[in-house]
């Protein structure tokens, strides 16, 4: 395979791997985030309440933090191969078998156990891991474009669901998005991940150069933390309350209540999913940028404007009346929403060493998905006692201002220092 790719113009194997994720992280992540546009079709088909299919998503959302530091370990233990070939697997046959569900027990089986579990394993944990081993440089940038699959996801198969789903019912939009992550995802990934360059009998890209000397400084290379010292540190905690916050005022609020909220303000169905859509082609641009922002002026500033930007974002959505005003918002928020996952990822890398950045980063997405379950349901229980989101989207912007604060006084190595050398 190293040979073959060689002769297709010398490219290092490392950016098909990335290319690979990003398809993976594609999949899985649009499958994942579809939820909020079944809520309406499945109040309607079986007249379950806004509370109770809340509790589905926040499940699912708890659960999939869950996974995490498993998947982070079973990635040490097995390799990124298998573990992201069969969770993709995993999580189609979830998806078809939840098609077919008739009662609200079911569908917590399904979508609120079984395929939260499964998305575990295309994930952000992966994706570190595959940054880690296969790149010497520019890890932030790479994590970022790799995590903007969340985002493409959000931009194509969202709406294709909502399409799905007006055209011919929500059952057969399930089934649909099942045949993407099982035909094609789950065997691109075993045909083209491979778990180390030296499977390949390559180096890392980048290997050797002066930025990868200054990179592996800066990170400790061979330094690694254990859970217990990291719980015992204040910039873990602050990284994961931060990142709590995150989940809470992102996939928790707005990935499950945004289109309801739009739908009942005069925003149509098709627009609505639309708004959605454009959110995430604009997170591919907000997570890339973040990444080369992390490398090149640090950390800690990139992530804590991120933070400050959505909870505005979050007061403009307020004020939404039509569908102009929520694309508005779509893009505001949209800069904001995978943005964190580059600077979070590359801090804790910083922090606590490469090689525990996958288990650690494991616990605090776990931190991350805990908040989105509690923003998902919390949104659901307000809005059946409130009449409406008001009052939890204001908690959302608060809580963003916070995190921003959190951030900054995160102290410790936050930006790799490259050695120049001097001029002869």
């Amino acid at each position: 395979m190293k040979r073959l790719w060689g002769g297709l113009g010398g490219i290092h194997y490392a950016w098909v791997i990335l290319a690979v994720s990003f398809v993976a992280i594609f999949a899985g992540s649009g499958l994942r985030g579809s939820f909020g546009v079944f809520l309406k079709p499945l109040e309607a088909d079986f007249g379950w309440d806004r509370a109770a299919l809340s509790g589905v998503a926040a499940l699912s959302l708890l659960l999939y933090g869950a996974a995490q530091p498993v998947i982070g370990r079973l990635v040490d233990t097995y390799g990124v191969r298998r573990v992201m070939a069969v969770s993709l697997l995993l999580l189609g046959l979830a998806a078809l078998a939840t098609a077919f569900v008739q009662e609200l027990w079911q569908l917590y089986l399904t979508y609120g156990v079984i395929l939260s579990l499964a998305a575990g394993g295309p994930s952000t944990v992966a994706v570190s891991a595959i940054a880690a081993n296969w790149f010497a440089t520019r890890r932030a940038l790479v994590i970022g474009i790799a995590t903007s699959g969340i985002s493409a996801g959000q931009t194509l198969l969202i709406p294709f669901a909502m399409w799905l789903i007006v055209s011919f019912g929500w059952r057969v939009g399930y089934v649909g998005l099942a045949a993407i992550v099982c035909v094609v995802a789950a065997p691109l990934v075993w045909l083209f991940v491979r778990d180390e360059p030296a499977d390949l009998r390559l180096r890392p890209f980048g290997s050797g150069s002066p930025a990868a000397a200054a990179t592996a400084a800066a990170s400790g290379p061979e330094r690694g933390t254990s859970l217990a010292a990291a719980l015992r540190s204040a910039p873990f905690w602050l990284l994961a309350g931060s990142y709590f916050i995150c989940g809470y005022s992102s996939n928790g609020l707005i990935g499950t209540h945004m289109v309801p909220y739009a739908i009942e303000h005069g925003v149509g169905d098709l627009a609505a999913a639309s708004a959605l859509g454009l959110m995430g082609a604009v997170n591919t641009l907000g997570a890339i940028a973040a990444g080369y922002a992390s490398d090149r002026y640090g950390r800690r500033h990139p992530l804590a404007l991120t933070y400050f930007l959505r909870g505005l974002a979050t007061l403009w959505l307020l004020t939404v009346r039509d569908a102009w005003s929520l694309h508005v918002f779509a893009v505001i928020f949209g800069l904001s929403y995978v943005a964190t996952v580059p600077p979070t990822t590359a801090l804790t890398a910083d922090l606590f060493g490469r090689r525990s950045v996958a288990f650690l980063f494991g616990w605090i997405f776990l931190a991350h998905q805990m908040g989105a379950a509690t923003g998902s349901l919390l949104g659901g229980v307000l809005y059946e006692r409130t009449g409406g989101y008001e009052v939890a989207f204001v908690s959302s912007a608060l809580a963003c201002f916070a995190a921003t604060a959190m951030v900054l006084a995160i102290r410790g190595p936050a930006r790799p220092r490259v050695a120049v050398a001097p001029a002869t």
